[in-house]
C-alpha cells in the first residue's frame, strides 16, 4: 500500500473538497461542539434538517448525509469513544468509527475522504494512541480497498500533525 494515499494537512476540515468529511459526531447527530459544530455551522441547517430523522447514531457507528453548504458531497458522521482510562473498549470503538466510516464511502462511490483526529477534543481520547489507532485502521483499509484514492489526515494543532507524520514515514 502506498503511503501517498495518505495525507496530514493542518487546517479547517470544512474547508476541504473531498467526495466524504467524516464528523466527529455526537450519538444524537444534532450538532455540538469541536469539529461537530464547525461542520454544521459550514453545511448550514439543512444538515440538521437531514440528521433529524436519522434518530441517532451509535459509538462506532457511521451514517451519511448529504454535505448541503460544505465543499464536499457528503458528510459522514461517526460518534467516538469517549476517553474512560482506556479499560471500556475505547480502543475498538475507535477502530470501528474508522472502518465504518471508510466502508459508507466506498459504499457512495467516493475516492477521497477526510478525517479529523476522531474523539481527541472533548471526547479526550489520549492523541497519540488515537493516532495510531487512526492510521493504523485507515492502512488496513486501503490496502484491501483500492476504490479509494486519498485519505487526507485533517490535524487541528501541530501536536497532531507532528504525530501523524511520525506515524507515516
Amino acid at each position: 500500500m502506498s503511503q501517498c494515499r495518505i495525507e496530514v494537512l493542518k487546517g479547517d476540515i470544512t474547508k476541504i473538497a473531498v467526495d466524504a468529511i467524516v464528523n466527529a459526531a455526537n450519538e444524537s447527530l444534532l450538532g455540538g461542539g469541536g469539529v461537530d459544530g464547525a461542520i454544521h455551522r459550514a453545511a448550514g441547517p439543512k444538515l440538521l434538517e437531514a440528521c433529524r430523522p436519522i434518530g441517532g447514531c451509535k459509538t462506532g457507528e457511521a451514517v451519511i448525509t448529504m454535505a448541503y453548504n460544505l465543499p464536499s458531497t457528503y458528510v459522514i458522521h461517526t460518534p467516538g469513544p469517549v476517553w474512560h482510562g482506556g479499560d471500556h473498549g475505547e480502543e475498538e470503538l475507535l477502530a470501528s468509527s474508522y472502518r465504518n466510516s471508510l466502508q459508507l464511502a466506498v459504499d457512495h462511490d467516493c475516492s477521497t475522504v477526510a478525517f479529523p483526529a476522531i474523539s481527541c477534543g472533548v471526547y479526550g481520547y489520549p492523541v497519540k494512541l488515537a493516532s495510531v489507532i487512526a492510521v493504523r485502521e485507515i492502512k488496513k483499509f486501503l490496502a484491501r480497498s483500492p476504490e479509494i484514492d486519498k485519505v487526507y489526515l485533517v490535524a487541528f494543532s501541530e501536536e497532531v500533525e507532528s504525530l501523524y507524520r511520525e506515524l507515516l514515514v
